[in-house]
């Protein structure tokens, strides 16, 4: 008789971090160069942060791409949260959230 496993939890953090991400949302002073870039072009930031995450720049031109790659750094980082938060803050804070990753790809040297 076979026996079946059930997973009732999502795999914990890789990364091991802090459970946070390293700057606030509106932190957008923490890296001038990056709230420029992002406020000023937002695809070329999309772009940017797909390829400096290791994926093809054009990803960051697919609509809802940086969804997954929110989520993927998230738990590659070691940061709480949930793949609905993740689309949440794509969503709603766009450029805001951009940022953010940037400056957090940065922080772990990627």
């Amino acid at each position: 008789m076979a026996s079946t496993t059930v997973i009732i939890q999502q795999p914990g953090a890789v990364g091991g971090g802090s459970g946070q991400w390293s700057s606030g949302l509106c932190n957008i002073c923490d890296d001038m160069p990056v709230c420029c870039c992002g406020f000023l072009c937002p695809i070329l930031m999309d772009c940017y942060v797909a390829n400096s995450y290791g994926e093809s720049c054009c990803l960051g031109c697919v609509p809802g791409s940086m969804i997954a790659v929110r989520t993927h750094m998230r738990l590659s980082y070691g940061i709480q949260g949930t793949i609905s938060n993740d689309a949440m803050m794509i969503c709603c804070c766009g450029t805001l959230e951009l940022c953010r990753m940037a400056r957090e790809m940065r922080r772990h040297n990627r």
